[in-house]
């Protein structure tokens, strides 16, 4: 049976040809095909769409104002099946992240590089937030994947480990001192001690464990960003806990000083999380595995 719309495909090829039998060489279709498949349509339509002459055919004024119709319908479903096409071969697209400015800056930046240069017709839409409303955010559909601190327990979100990150205690000159030889967390945790706000991830990482150590966490500073803690640091107002990895310029410049723990923080990762009930879209997938081949 004939579906509605090959009718209309039909229609408009007969339209374009003004034969049937021209219509029907171009289908690959007999001319008595062609014919029925006409007049099934004007018969749903109760209307008579060409005039029929010897000479081939002319479309009705109803023809006529159907066709316009039909030609626009037709070239919309092309262009709507070369989107697609776009899609699946990543020429086109958007990928929503979700990432907090920290990892963004420390971290992420050389992987949408190389995916940039990869697939530059991919648009990145990146939205900045803490780990835990990144976790709204996904469940949402705001953001297709987010890149974020590790652990979550969430059972909702598949999580991928990328690389493993470090929880280390700094200094500025005038705590030197304390960076000389491993110290015990009870004597770090008498320091005037920079942390960031409760709410971040990283921050109760640290704050669990050092509960699990029967110790209790009472910063001086509470702050919004990586970056000032180091730079609170960095003017000695006090011991930040940071992410060595993220320090590493500080450090290496000797702007900054580990504090070694005798018994230090275990470490942590950073990774890729995405709804378990959702299937990653192809620009997603290949950003995904960008990451994890490091």
């Amino acid at each position: 049976m004939v579906s509605k719309l090959d009718l209309y495909k039909i229609f408009l090829k007969v339209g374009q040809c003004e034969s049937f039998s021209h219509a029907a060489k171009e289908l690959f279709m007999t001319q008595p095909a062609v014919s029925q498949a006409m007049l099934q349509l004007e018969r749903e339509l109760d209307t008579r769409l060409f005039h029929r002459t010897p000479k081939g055919v002319t479309l009705t004024n109803e023809g006529s104002l159907l066709f316009e119709y039909v030609h626009s319908a037709i070239n919309l479903i092309g262009v709507g099946e070369q989107k697609i096409l776009a899609f699946k071969n990543l020429t086109m697209g958007e990928l929503k992240i979700g990432v907090g400015d920290t990892i963004s800056r420390y971290y992420l930046l050389p992987f949408l590089e190389k995916f940039h240069n990869q697939y530059p017709n991919i648009k990145f839409k990146i939205v900045n937030a803490t780990t835990l409303e990144l976790c709204s955010i996904l469940k949402s559909g705001g953001i297709d994947i987010a890149i974020c601190n590790f652990p979550l327990d969430d059972p909702s979100l598949e999580q991928i480990p990328c690389s493993h990150i470090h929880d280390v205690f700094v200094c500025g000159s005038e705590y030197k001192h304390l960076s000389v030889e491993p110290q015990e967390l009870t004597d770090i945790l008498k320091q005037p001690l920079i942390f960031l706000e409760p709410k971040s991830n990283s921050r109760k990482y640290v704050e669990n464990y050092i509960a699990s150590q029967g110790l209790q966490l009472a910063p001086e500073f509470e702050l919004g960003s990586h970056d000032l803690l180091l730079e609170f640091a960095k003017i000695n107002l006090g011991v930040a806990c940071v992410i060595k990895e993220f320090a590493a310029e500080y450090l290496d410049k000797r702007q900054l000083y580990e504090i070694p723990l005798i018994a230090p923080i275990p470490k942590r990762s950073i990774g890729v999380c995405y709804l378990r009930s959702v299937q990653l879209s192809l620009a997603a997938t290949k950003f995904v595995e960008i990451i994890e081949q490091g």
